[in-house]
């Protein structure tokens, strides 16, 4: 066994050899993969297969295409066969909800190359006359899915990564995972010592205790998963081609075919969490007992849509674990403030996935940057607050929603409320609404007389409508209030901060007692965040940007930390609000002794009412406003001072959903829709703030060739006759009868009583006078470009 490797990969299944893999593919040969047993222990051995692209991030969906095609790759050089069934699937749509997901799913795959389309009930017998139709609208139907020989597969993956130079050691069992001084590790197996620049942890099952020998946590727990292989069924050795996969969500379950008979699987409900207290390092190639039990209801439901299984006998049960991520997407990347040590977890669907996963890992090490957007999987996606309490229910929660319709405003109960501010209580009195971020409980809208307290899920227009108008007219007439608590914050001090700033951000950094708009570049030049930057002093900043982003932005200062710089994440430590509209100077004048003479960009410390203040003359909402910071000890004082000073003008409370539209009145770019590793300051117009008259800065010689050649696309907002639905995002946009963009985001201004979106289109084609069509939920909707802003075009009442 090898002593020093560059990479040490920690597991044995599809994830960890698609890693291994993919860094002897992209040029990295030192590396060696260690497994305590043999190959495919773990969920491997037992997974059922299957493979499928339909993925509602678009990031995932691709990555998914990636992993499918590769496989046909992985035969030809390795001489292997996966086992590969392209059998193509479809998935059913029982209702109008399911139907309209469907439909916003065709929509996403038009522009991203992927070959999907929707079918009736006549088209769906013809592929599978095994269905009972009875209640289905339509399906989608996917020529790319299928199901293959896991155990194949995963060697088939260890060979190509073999012929790369790879070292693949079994039955090597890890005792710790030590870091050196130096940043490096000794990994510390019954069979030696290996010296390590890089650990990948793809522990699978055991993941869990992979992470803590290194004092990792890693939110992902096992689920136990049962599916069955019936004996032979004349309907099947008949046909004449396979039969296709079949994915039927009302029934929780899946379906294809598996030699001369079927193998159906099931999401329950009853489900049962396995290993709570963790894995069993003797557990490997067992199965668990059988639970007919727990699956009585969804065999009875697939009796009734597949009725010949009622006729056929079970020739054998699987019943094994696997594990989940709360969000039920994977866990991957550098593991924040933690040097050399990558996390390859939570891969649920390895043969879905796994290929994407080992891909995106391996541009991440070699290259520092991966070619998509990785949010969907980051591991940093989720923070220090999270713990085994929180992230068992959201785990059952995952597994038992696995098929539910998925919608773009819904907001999922478990382990809610778990973080909250100072006002909780008191907002929930004003009739609260509560959506999360990042765990946070925040404010969706406040809820009013005859008003809902609980939103309705749905893909068009839900019942948030009239109190978000509301909302919204309060700001423009008068001033609104809404908490500043979900901002991620951070403090930058030292003698060489503002140097460092400098390189960091791509835009100015301003004097003392200013604020600066400014982007945050990778070294490709793609967008990795949009900032506030206010200058406290000349040796102390404030940066404000997403809350939800606070793991991957600090991961990123972090790594790029020099001498004579500190930064804090301070993002629970400063509290506050915002207030906005045209009353907004007349409450602040009455809540301070201090001059309100702050022009736009001003940041100035002043007590309000009792509470020592940073307040910033700058407001999301596109009107005037003001960004007022506190101690979260003095939060509920300053409501109190702002709110009696704001009766007088009709002060209201307003929320996300009003946020959300306001700022379209303005085309302003929202984090993770318009601005996201997918983009560049010259498509998104965030290149008017890059400060090119200063020296170097991160990703500067990327945004330099974009500024000499302007990319081929470009963000530009639209005006939509929508009917009952209105844009949510990566809907396609139609020009002259073929596709030529898609939404980044959209929704409806309340202000000038319009539908809005946000696309990219080709830059040649957004002008003055262009009219398109947009894609939403499967109705072409006519659009026109708009050439100024629905609100204060000359932002006169913003300056």
């Amino acid at each position: 066994m090898k002593t020093t490797t560059r990479v040490v990969v920690i597991g044995g299944g599809v994830v960890g050899c698609s890693v291994l893999y993919h860094l002897t593919k992209l040029g990295w040969s030192d590396v060696t993969l260690v497994e305590r047993s043999e190959l495919t222990s773990g969920s491997t051995w037992h997974a059922a297969g299957g493979f499928h692209t339909l993925n509602g991030d678009t990031n995932m969906a691709a990555l998914q295409g990636y992993t499918i095609r590769l496989y046909r790759e992985l035969e030809e050089l390795t001489g292997m066969s996966c086992g590969l069934h392209h059998v193509g699937g479809v998935t059913l749509a029982d209702n109008a909800e399911r139907w309209d997901m469907l439909k916003a799913e065709r929509a996403k795959h038009r522009y991203m190359g992927l070959h999907t389309e929707l079918i009736g009930p006549e088209e769906i017998a013809k592929l599978s006359p095994l269905i009972n139709l009875d209640g289905i609208r339509g399906a989608l139907y996917d020529p790319l899915d299928g199901h293959l020989d896991p155990s194949g597969t995963t060697h088939a993956y260890a060979r190509a990564a073999r012929m790369g130079g790879a070292a693949i050691e079994t039955h090597c069992m890890v005792h710790e995972t030590t870091q050196r001084r130096d940043g490096t590790w000794d990994v510390v197996t019954d069979k030696g010592t290996i010296h390590t620049e890089h650990v990948v942890n793809a522990g699978g099952l055991w993941a869990r205790e992979v992470g803590a020998m290194a004092g990792v946590y890693l939110p992902l727990h096992p689920m136990e998963h049962q599916y069955v292989v019936t004996d032979d069924i004349p309907e099947i050795y008949e046909r004449e081609a396979e039969h296709p996969h079949v994915m039927d969500p009302a029934g929780e379950s899946y379906l294809r075919q598996e030699g001369r008979g079927l193998c159906i699987g099931f999401y329950e409900q009853p489900c049962r969490p396995w290993a709570v207290d963790g894995t069993p390092w003797t557990f490997g190639h067992e199965l668990l007992p059988d639970d007919f039990d727990k699956i009585e209801d969804s065999i009875a439901f697939a009796y009734r849509r597949f009725p010949v299984l009622e006729r056929a006998g079970v020739k054998r049960v699987i019943h094994g674990p696997f594990t989940f991520a709360p969000d039920g997407n994977p866990l991957v990347g550098p593991i924040p403030g933690l040097r050399g040590y990558w996390s390859a977890c939570g891969v649920m669907a390895g043969f879905s996935q796994g290929g994407g996963v080992g891909l995106m890992l391996a541009q991440w090490m070699i290259d520092g940057e991966c070619e998509r957007d990785t949010r969907a999987l980051d591991v940093a996606r989720f923070g220090d607050w999270i713990t085994p309490g929180y992230t068992l229910p959201k785990v059952i929660e995952n597994y038992q929603t696995r098929f539910s319709v998925a919608y773009p405003n819904e907001e999922k109960p478990a382990a809610r409320p778990n973080r909250t501010t100072p006002m909780y209580d008191l907002f929930d009195r004003l009739g609260a609404v509560w959506g999360q971020q990042y765990g946070l409980e925040v404010v969706n809208y406040f809820a009013q007389g005859d008003e809902p307290r609980y939103e309705t899920p749905s893909f068009r227009r839900s019942n948030a409508w009239e109190a978000t108008a509301r909302e919204v007219a309060a700001v423009r007439s008068g001033v609104g209030i809404n908490e500043l608590q979900n901002f991620g914050k951070y403090r930058v001090t030292g003698p060489r901060a503002r140097a460092w700033l400098d390189r960091i951000m791509a835009g100015r950094i301003p004097a003392q007692g200013r604020i600066a708009l400014n982007p945050m570049l990778s070294p490709a030049g793609r967008i990795i965040g949009d900032f506030t930057v206010t200058c406290l002093g000349e040796q102390s900043f404030q940066l404000t940007a997403s809350y939800g982003a606070q793991a991957y932005h600090m991961r990123w200062f972090l790594q790029n930390l020099e001498e004579g710089v500190s930064v804090e994440n301070v993002s629970d430590r400063i509290t506050g609000f915002q207030i906005a509209g045209p009353k907004a100077a007349e409450v602040l004048a009455a809540c301070t002794r201090d001059p309100v003479d702050l022009r736009f960009l001003d940041a100035r410390e002043m007590v309000v009412g009792m509470t020592d203040c940073l307040v910033q003359r700058v407001s999301y909402t596109g009107d005037l406003g003001y960004e007022i910071y506190c101690d979260p000890m003095g939060q509920r004082q300053l409501w109190s001072t702002l709110w009696e000073a704001g009766k007088a003008h009709g002060m209201a409370p307003f929320g996300m959903r009003a946020m959300m539209s306001l700022r379209l009145d303005r085309f302003f770019g929202s984090w993770g829709r318009e601005f996201s590793p997918d983009y560049t300051p010259a498509e998104t117009g965030l290149d008017r703030f890059i400060a090119w008259s200063k020296g170097d800065f991160i990703g500067r010689a990327a945004a330099e060739a974009e500024r000499a050649t302007p990319p081929a696309r470009r963000l530009a907002p639209f005006a939509v006759d929508a009917l009952d639905a209105d844009v949510q995002g990566f809907e396609p946009i139609w020009i002259d009868g073929a596709v030529a963009g898609f939404c980044t985001s959209g929704g409806y201004s309340h202000h000038a009583g319009t539908s809005v979106a946000l696309a990219l289109v080709p830059r040649e084609r957004a002008a003055p006078g262009l009219e398109a069509e947009i894609e939403i939920l499967g109705e072409m909707r006519p659009a026109r470009l708009l050439t100024e802003a629905l609100f204060d075009p000359e932002g006169t009442r913003f300056r």
